[in-house]
C-alpha cells in the first residue's frame, strides 16, 4: 500500500503527484507518523507560496485508490522586510518589518543579517535604523517575532562604495620567457563592481579584470598597473613589472678599425647583441668552416674571410650577419673548374671558372697552351668543337704578384666525321684475290664499330675497320661511336688478274747462328712480272727478288714475307721465320729480398740471361760451384754464406759470367770471451784490466760487465778495470742480439811479509809443481795450449809502480772436451784453479807474464754459464820482496 500527500487534483487518466517527489517540498516535508496508523506531516520554512489545498491519498495493492475530500487548506500569514535595495556608504537607512497578521501591542521584533541575529536590535519597534552605513552592513536582512520560529524572507541591502585595495597578480609566477602566455589579474574591493583599465607606464593598454598577453615578447616588458573605477570613485593599483627573458637577437659584428689589413697583421672583431639576460658566451665562425675559430666577445682575425659570431644565453642563441675581413696579399690557391662536369660533347656550352684567393681581387687571363684566349673569371665557350680541345689554365694577377693555375684538359667528344675509305693497294685486283679497304674517320672517342656496304645492296656486306673486297663494285663504310655515325664516299674495286703463288725460300737450311750470312728468295707467278717488296713483321725492309743478310745477329730474328705486285694487284707470301741462335749475353744477378740480410733469413738469388737457345745456369760462391738453375735459394742463411756470388750462363754457342754480387749476412755476437790484458798490481790497492772480444756482424759496440752474484752491471765498454776479487764476465750487444762470455777470476791479496827461507822453500815447491804439470800436460793430449790474446805488457812506469804484480798475463786455454758427451771433461760444480805452468824469475822480470784463462770450445762458448771452473794455463812466479 502506498500512502502520500498531494496538492494538485489529477487530470483524468493521470496519477496525483507525491509531495515527497516535488523538489519544492522534498527538503521541507517530514512524516511524523509511521504511514500506517499516523500519516501526519510537518512542512518547514513555510512561505506564502505554500498556500494551497492539500489532499491525503492512499493506494492499495488491489489497485484501490482513495483521496481525502474536501482536503486541508493551508493559509500562510507572512512577515516581510521593506528596505531600499541600495544605499551609499555613509548614508542612513531604515528597514521596516511588516506582517499580514494581527499583532499584539507587546510584540518584539528580532532582526537578522545573513541569517545571523542582530542581538542589539531586539526592539518593540518594527523598524531597524542604520546610521552612517558601512560596507560591512551590506547583506541579506530578515525579521522575526520573538516567540515564533518563522523568519521573514530576506531582502538584500547593497552598500555602494568607491574602489579600494586594488592589486595586480601575475600568472604564471616565476621567470617569463618570450613566447609564453601571461595573465595579469586586477583585484579591487568596490560596490558596484568597478570598471578595470590597464596601463603600461602611462599608456592605456586594455580593460577588464583580466589582461592577457599571448606569445609575450620583450616589447611587453615594463611596469603595469590597473585602475578600478565606479560612480563613487577610482583607485590605481601598485605597479608590477614584467621582465621578459629572451634569447639573443639583433646580433651584429663591428670591426675595430678597418676590415682591410696587410698580410701578417690582425683586426679585432666585436660581437654585440640584445638579450635578457645579457649574453655572456660568444662563438666566432668563418664561413665554409663547420667548427668555431674563436670565443669571447672580441676576436682577432688574421686572414681573409667572412666572419660571424653567435651570442648565447640560457634561452637560446643567434648568429650575426657576416663581415668581411680582407687581407691584402698576392694571388694564391689559383684553380680552374669546368662546368658542367663530366663528358663534353661537341656542340655543348662549357664554362671555365678561375678561382683565386687574393686581395685586392686579381685580374684573370686565360691561356690555351701558351696562347692567350680571354680574360675575366669566367671563360665561356658556346657550341664547343673539337678545335677547342686542349689544356687550359688561368693566370691570377694583382699589384702584389701573379700565379698560374694548374692546367685542366678539355677533351671534346664528337661523332665520326671525314669518314673515308682507303684502298690498301690498288682498286684493281687479280681474279681470286682480294683488296683490303680500310675505313678511317675523325671522332672522339675513336670509332670502334664500322659497317661496310655495297651500292645497290640494302644490307651490310662486312664489319670492322678493314674489309676484303673479292668482287667488283662500289663500296662505302659507316663509322659509329656513342655520339653518332657517318658514311664515307664510295670507292670502286675492279678485279684483274693478280700475281699468284708467291713464296719465300731460305738459302740456308738448318740452324742459323749469329754471324752467318743468309739469303731470302721470293718466287712469284705473275704477268707482267711483279715488283717484290720485303717485310719483317709489318715493316718494309727491302725490295728485289733476293734479300740478303750478311753477319746476321739476333736482331734479325722474326717473320719475313715478300709482296709481289703488278698493275693488276699484289700478293703476300706466307711468312717464314728466321730463328737466330746466339750465346748468352746481358747476364746479371738479383737478390731477393733487397736490403739487410740477417742470419736465419731466406734469400733467393735470380740469374737473368739473354740467349738462344735458353742457357743452363750454374752458381758459384767465389770459385766454388754451389748450385744450378735460374734460382739459387738459401733458407735459414748463416754467416758462412757470406761472400761473392755469380752465375754462369752457358749454351752450345758460348758462355758468360754475371758480375759478382755480395751477400753480407748480419748476425748477433757469439764466441764472446774475456782476456786479462793488464795487471797494475796483484796486491790490494791495484787493478786488473779485462778486455771483452766477440764475433758479430756488424761488430758489437756495446759491452756490459757483470760480477757473479750481482744482478746489475758493474761496468761498460770493451775494457773494464777490476779493483776487487771476484768472478767477472761480459755481455756483447749489437742490433741483432747479445751473448755473454765465460767467467774469469780475479784475486786481490793483502800485504805479505816473507822471509828468505820461506821464499826458498816456496821456490822449491814451485819447481816441483812445475815438473808435475809438465808431466800432466804431456799426458793430456786433448788439451791445446792456444793463446788467444797476449795481454799488453806494462810500460816502464807501470813496472815501477807494480813491483809485486802477480799473474801479469792471463789468457784462456781450451780444456779437454768429451766428444761423446759434448761437455767439458773437467767441468764441476765446485770452484777449481789449476796452475799449468809455474816459472820462477827474479824481481826485475815481468811478473806472471803468461797467465791465460782456459776457454771451452766454440759450442761450449756460445752457452757459457756462471759456475764453470777457471784454469790458469801458465803462471810465472816472481821472487817475493821482503817488506821492512
Amino acid at each position: 500500500m502506498k500512502v502520500f500527500w498531494t496538492k494538485i487534483p489529477a487530470r483524468v487518466g493521470e496519477e496525483h503527484p507525491d509531495l515527497s517527489d516535488d523538489p519544492e517540498y522534498s527538503q521541507r516535508l517530514q512524516y511524523l507518523g509511521d504511514k500506517q496508523q499516523n500519516c501526519t506531516i510537518r512542512l518547514s520554512h513555510v512561505t506564502q507560496k505554500d498556500e494551497h489545498k492539500y489532499y491525503f491519498r492512499f493506494i492499495t495493492d488491489k489497485t484501490v485508490k482513495w483521496l481525502g475530500h474536501p482536503g486541508v487548506t493551508l493559509i500562510v500569514t507572512d512577515l516581510q522586510v521593506e528596505s531600499p535595495e541600495r544605499v551609499t556608504e555613509g548614508d542612513s537607512v531604515r528597514l521596516t518589518c511588516k506582517s499580514s497578521c494581527a499583532l499584539t501591542d507587546g510584540a518584539t521584533f528580532i532582526w537578522y543579517r545573513n541569517s545571523q541575529p542582530l542581538t542589539e536590535r531586539r526592539d518593540r519597534n518594527n523598524q531597524l535604523l542604520l546610521q552612517s552605513v558601512r560596507r560591512e552592513d551590506a547583506g541579506r536582512y530578515s525579521c522575526a517575532l520573538q516567540g515564533h520560529t518563522y523568519i521573514s524572507p530576506a531582502v538584500q541591502l547593497s552598500v555602494t562604495y568607491p574602489p579600494n585595495s586594488g592589486s595586480v597578480s601575475i600568472s604564471p609566477s616565476g621567470e617569463i620567457v618570450e613566447g609564453d602566455s601571461v595573465t595579469l589579474s586586477c583585484s579591487s574591493d568596490s560596490n558596484p563592481p568597478a570598471e578595470i583599465s590597464w596601463f603600461k607606464g602611462g599608456t592605456f593598454v586594455g580593460s577588464g579584470r583580466i589582461y592577457s598577453i599571448s606569445k609575450i615578447s620583450s616589447d611587453h616588458s615594463g611596469e603595469y598597473k590597473c585602475k578600478s573605477r565606479n560612480e563613487h570613485g577610482e583607485k590605481f593599483s601598485a605597479a608590477v613589472t614584467l621582465n621578459v627573458m629572451y634569447p639573443p637577437r639583433n646580433v651584429s659584428v663591428s670591426i675595430n678599425g678597418s676590415g682591410e689589413i696587410v698580410e701578417g697583421d690582425s683586426v679585432t672583431l666585436i660581437c654585440s647583441s640584445d638579450s635578457n639576460p645579457p649574453a655572456l658566451n660568444f662563438s666566432w665562425f668563418k664561413e665554409d668552416q663547420s667548427s668555431a675559430v674563436g670565443s669571447g666577445q672580441s676576436f682577432s682575425a688574421l686572414q681573409s674571410g667572412r666572419f660571424y659570431c653567435e651570442a648565447h644565453n640560457q634561452h637560446g642563441s643567434q648568429r650575426s650577419d657576416s663581415v668581411t675581413v680582407t687581407v691584402k696579399d698576392p694571388p694564391n690557391s689559383v684553380s680552374v673548374s669546368i662546368g658542367p662536369s663530366g663528358e663534353i660533347v661537341e656542340g655543348d656550352s662549357v664554362t671555365l671558372s678561375c678561382s683565386s684567393d687574393s686581395n685586392p681581387p686579381a685580374e684573370i687571363s686565360w691561356f690555351k697552351g701558351g696562347t692567350t684566349v680571354g680574360s675575366g673569371r669566367i671563360y665561356s665557350i658556346s657550341k664547343i668543337s673539337s678545335d677547342h680541345s686542349g689544356e687550359y689554365k688561368c693566370k691570377s694577377r694583382n699589384k702584389h704578384g701573379e700565379k698560374y693555375s694548374a692546367a685542366v684538359t678539355l677533351n671534346i667528344t664528337y661523332p665520326p666525321r671525314n669518314v673515308s675509305v682507303y684502298i690498301n693497294g690498288s682498286g684493281e685486283i687479280v681474279e681470286g684475290d682480294s683488296v683490303t679497304l680500310i675505313c678511317s674517320s675523325d671522332s672522339n672517342p675513336p670509332a670502334l664499330n664500322f659497317s661496310w656496304f655495297k651500292e645497290d645492296q640494302s644490307s651490310a656486306v662486312g664489319s670492322g675497320q678493314s674489309f676484303s673486297a673479292l668482287q667488283s663494285g662500289r663500296f662505302y663504310c659507316e663509322a659509329h661511336n656513342q655520339h653518332g655515325s657517318q658514311r664515307s664516299d664510295s670507292v670502286t674495286v675492279t678485279v684483274k688478274v693478280p700475281p699468284k703463288g708467291a713464296f719465300v725460300v731460305v738459302s740456308t737450311s738448318g740452324e742459323i747462328v749469329e754471324g752467318d750470312s743468309v739469303t731470302l728468295s721470293c718466287s712469284s707467278d705473275s704477268n707482267p712480272p711483279a715488283e717484290i717488296s720485303w717485310f719483317k713483321g709489318g715493316m718494309f725492309v727491302g725490295s728485289g727478288r733476293i734479300y740478303s743478310i750478311s753477319n746476321i745477329s739476333s736482331d734479325h730474328s722474326g717473320e719475313y714475307k715478300c709482296k709481289s705486285r703488278n698493275k693488276h694487284g699484289e700478293k703476300y707470301s706466307d711468312a717464314v721465320t728466321l730463328n737466330v741462335m746466339y750465346p748468352p749475353k746481358s747476364v746479371s744477378v738479383s737478390i731477393s729480398p733487397s736490403g739487410e740480410i740477417v742470419e736465419g733469413d731466406s734469400v733467393t738469388l735470380s740469374c737473368s740471361s739473354d740467349s738462344n737457345p735458353p742457357a743452363e745456369i750454374s752458381w758459384f760462391k767465389g770459385r766454388t760451384f754451389v748450385g744450378s738453375g735460374k734460382i739459387y735459394s738459401i733458407s735459414k742463411i748463416s754467416s758462412d754464406h757470406s761472400g761473392e756470388y755469380k752465375c754462369k750462363s752457358i749454351n752450345e754457342h758460348g758462355e758468360k759470367y754475371s758480375a759478382a754480387v755480395t751477400l753480407n749476412v748480419m748476425y748477433p755476437p757469439r764466441s764472446v770471451a774475456v782476456s786479462i790484458i793488464h795487471y797494475c798490481q796483484f796486491w790490494e790497492g791495484g787493478s786488473v784490466t779485462l778486455m771483452c772480444s766477440s764475433d758479430s756482424n756488424p761488430p758489437a759496440l756495446n759491452f756490459s760487465w757483470f760480477k757473479e752474484n750481482q744482478s746489475s752491471a758493474v761496468g761498460s765498454g770493451q775494457s773494464f778495470s777490476a779493483l776487487q776479487s771476484g768472478r767477472f764476465y761480459c755481455e756483447a750487444h749489437n742490433q741483432h742480439g747479445s751473448q755473454r762470455s765465460g767467467v774469469v777470476t780475479v784475486i786481490v791479496k793483502g800485504p805479505v811479509v816473507l822471509y828468505a827461507a820461506v821464499t826458498i822453500a816456496a821456490g822449491c815447491g814451485v819447481l816441483f809443481l812445475f815438473c808435475i804439470v809438465i808431466f800432466v800436460r804431456r799426458k793430456e793430449s786433448g788439451v791445446s795450449d792456444i793463446r788467444q790474446k797476449q795481454v799488453e805488457q806494462p810500460s816502464g812506469s807501470d813496472r815501477n809502480n807494480c813491483d809485486d804484480g802477480l799473474y801479469a798475463r792471463v789468457s784462456p786455454k781450451r780444456p779437454i772436451t768429451d766428444q761423446t758427451a759434448g761437455e767439458t771433461a773437467e767441468s764441476t760444480d765446485s770452484e777449481m784453479i789449476k796452475y799449468a805452468t809455474v816459472q820462477h824469475v827474479r824481481n826485475n822480470e815481468s811478473n806472471y807474464e803468461n797467465l791465460r784463462v782456459h776457454h771451452p770450445d766454440s759450442a761450449a762458448r756460445s752457452g757459457a754459464m756462471v759456475g764453470k771452473s777457471v784454469i790458469y794455463s801458465t803462471v810465472k812466479w816472481s821472487r817475493t820482496r821482503q817488506i821492512d
